[in-house]
């Protein structure tokens, strides 16, 4: 009868953290749902990089891939 109640414990217990957890991750969704990330930013905002277009030949961009590995 005790290991009997022992585990019961041990069940609700489990049972309990299961539950929290499950609504834990539930809340933060929510939470994150309407966080809009993509708009625009507001204030002063500077664009942090630009697009440099420059001629490369082929052999110059072979050497950057044997070079830098990409």
């Amino acid at each position: 009868m005790k290991m009997l109640l022992q585990m019961l414990k041990v069940f609700l217990l489990f049972t309990g953290c299961t539950i929290l957890f499950y609504y834990s991750i539930v809340w933060m969704n929510q939470e994150y749902e309407n966080y809009h990330r993509y708009d625009e930013p507001e204030g002063s905002a500077v664009k942090v990089s630009t697009l440099e277009k420059h001629r490369s030949d082929w052999l110059e961009r072979l050497l950057f891939f044997y070079r830098d590995g990409e």
